[in-house]
């Protein structure tokens, strides 16, 4: 299978595209066909009346207004805009940690590889709907940036930079996202795919520029299985990737409170991000990608 082929499963796209994107995951969420702007509803909205001239369409006349007041007035309407949808993947090297392999037997993945295969299958979906995607790689700071736009050919370019996305260096998720809001022209949806391994405030400082920009804002939030289950046996030396730094132990001693406090640390996140409205995913890659893509539409498609 080609770098680019595996990336999009046509079975996945399928499965993801039956879900009612068009019409419940409104334009602020994800993904709308028809919409007004990325900050009302579903579809065109009405703006005001004007005296009608000829030459006018007679679907815009408002016949109520000319019962009332024996006078022809059209209808205006907001003008169709488009989605601009901005994928911001961490790839710092602690998105390249791989645990151990699945019960199954299968290969496990890495977290990169996890949110390029995320972030393939939403740059699909949007261009597919005819809206714009765009895309920032983020390590120390902001490695690449790729504006947004809606056509195949685009997409077939955002591909390749994930395909080749390799993780590296320190995480600086706060420098990458100022650097990316600085080149991201109008306000849209902003999904951001990461470990969030870094200085929590630096993180929350980080995400609230997101928002306080006015842009919609999607949180995936990616561990690695292993890391989230500790499914570890007997002596062990941790080593975090980015720092060098090492730690002896003894996993049956920790596995408690280890697992006690990714999960304080996760219900933290998340009700300090849906606070301020912003949607909160936690995932890890143990669950297969198009079954955490489709749990999250049809989850943020019943609450909208």
């Amino acid at each position: 299978m080609s770098t680019l082929a595996k990336y999009l499963d046509p079975e996945v796209i399928q499965q993801v595209a039956r879900l009612d994107l068009r019409a419940r995951f409104i334009v602020e969420g994800f993904l709308a066909g028809l919409h007004a702007s990325p900050f009302r509803g579903f579809s065109v909205e009405f703006s005001e009346h004007r005296k009608y001239v000829q030459g006018d369409d007679i679907r815009s006349i408002d016949w109520n207004v000319f019962a009332r007041t024996d006078r022809l007035y059209a209808r205006q309407y907001n003008a169709e805009t488009q989605l601009d949808c901005y994928l911001l993947v961490d790839a710092s090297a602690s998105m390249g940690y791989v645990g151990a392999a699945p019960p199954d037997g299968g290969e496990p993945a890495g977290k990169l590889l996890y949110a390029t295969h995320l972030a393939a299958a939403v740059g699909y979906l949007v261009t597919h709907q005819q809206d714009a995607v765009g895309m920032g790689i983020l390590g120390v700071g902001l490695e690449q940036f790729l504006p947004a736009r809606s056509r195949r050919q685009h997409l077939i370019q955002l591909l390749r930079i994930l395909a080749a996305a390799r993780p590296s260096g320190r995480t600086g998720l706060g420098e990458g996202i100022r650097q990316a809001l600085a080149q991201i022209p109008h306000r849209g949806l902003i999904v951001v795919l990461s470990d969030l391994l870094t200085d929590q405030d630096e993180v929350a400082e980080a995400l609230h520029h997101i928002r306080f920009a006015g842009h919609d804002l999607i949180v995936m939030h990616i561990l690695d299985a292993a890391e989230v289950r500790f499914p570890f046996e007997g002596g062990l030396r941790l080593e975090d990737p980015e720092s060098g730094e090492t730690l002896v132990a003894d996993a049956d001693a920790v596995r408690q409170r280890y697992e006690r406090a990714v999960a304080d640390w996760r219900a933290e996140l998340a009700d300090r991000l849906r606070s301020n409205r912003i949607d909160y995913v936690p995932l890890d890659t143990s669950m297969p990608f198009d079954k955490a893509l489709i749990e999250f539409l049809g989850q943020r498609s019943r609450r909208r």
